[in-house]
């Protein structure tokens, strides 16, 4: 296949590239911003997308940033690759701040009186509630019986909070990577507009140039006169 990798990564090769990447997160960053500028979309629509996967890192659903970005970016007339792009905003860097500040102004929104949840707390307060809701899943189609009781607790004392906290940060920095990116994709694409409308000319020029005088032409490109 033509995206396969020569090389497949192994597994600590696959854990550490997760958390910095090869080349490092400016590279990596500058790769998705090139891939973002050229895509084949009207500007405002890559915007759009931008901005829904932004949004969608704010949200506690880990596992399905992929698909809502996609899902928001269609419903908002977005472009779903810019949507799937942006959602590397959301990366190990990130995460923890993210998770922080949704969390802490959860609970300040809801009223729960809790404060200081460190990001280590909460990150693997995700992890042991995901390998629980499995074990509760499989325990509904075996003989041992599923306990709804942690995840219930996970629910109110993070879950909830870190959803309703994460919609005003999500919501905020998701416009202004919409109101950052628009100018910047449109300035972008009118460049390479005008590119390929000079390189276009520089050719008919040279053609035209070749039926007028095709003799001495093709002796200055033999010797390589310009």
């Amino acid at each position: 296949m033509v995206f396969r990798r020569r090389n497949k990564r192994t597994a600590t090769e696959w854990m550490r590239e997760s958390v910095y990447p090869r080349g490092g997160w400016r590279r990596a960053a500058l790769y998705v911003w090139r891939r973002v500028t050229r895509l084949p979309d009207p500007p405002h629509r890559i915007a759009r997308g931008v901005f829904a996967g932004i949004f969608i890192c704010f949200t506690p659903l880990f596992g399905l940033h992929l698909f809502l970005a996609a899902l928001l970016a269609l419903i908002i007339r977005g472009n779903v690759v810019a949507a799937l792009l942006a959602t590397l905003v959301g990366n190990p860097l990130t995460f923890p701040f993210i998770a922080v500040l949704s969390v802490e102004l959860g609970h300040l929104i809801l009223r729960t009186g809790v404060e200081g949840v460190p990001a280590s707390q909460i990150l693997s307060a995700f992890a042991e509630a995901g390998a629980e809701l499995w074990s509760n899943i499989w325990a509904i189609f075996g003989p041992d019986h599923p306990q709804w009781y942690h995840l219930k607790h996970f629910y109110f004392g993070l879950f909830h909070p870190y959803l309703i906290g994460g919609l005003g940060p999500g919501v905020v920095s998701g416009l202004v990577g919409y109101y950052v990116s628009l100018p910047m994709i449109s300035a972008y694409q009118k460049l390479r507009i005008k590119r390929r409308r000079d390189r276009a000319e520089k050719l008919r020029a040279r053609a035209a140039e070749r039926l007028r005088h095709p003799i001495g032409l093709a002796e200055k490109e033999e010797s390589g006169t310009p």
